[in-house]
């Protein structure tokens, strides 16, 4: 994952650089360096964002060019209109 790779998908999830590395239990000042292209963070801690980010919805693509979307199946769509009952009002 790269650096604008993992502000793009913190965009696309809503979270903010705290957010990510809470959810890691890694220091913010870690993702902020990170995403800003200073140092050399351990693949390990790289591996830990972007899977924290996968788990949310967020899909990482290389080819032909990289980027992030979110999982279209990611989150609930609500229920469908077909799908609506009277059931679905309890």
């Amino acid at each position: 994952m790269s650096p604008e790779q993992s502000r793009a998908a913190r965009g696309l999830l809503g979270w903010s650089e705290a957010d990510l590395a809470r959810k890691v239990g890694l220091d913010e000042r870690l993702v902020h360096d990170f995403e800003a292209g200073y140092g050399d963070p351990p693949a390990g801690q790289i591996a830990a964002l972007r899977s924290a980010l996968a788990a949310a919805g967020a899909v990482f693509t290389d080819l032909p060019s990289p980027g992030v979307r979110l999982d279209a199946r990611g989150g609930s769509e609500g229920i469908r209109l077909q799908d609506l009952t009277t059931e679905n009002d309890r």
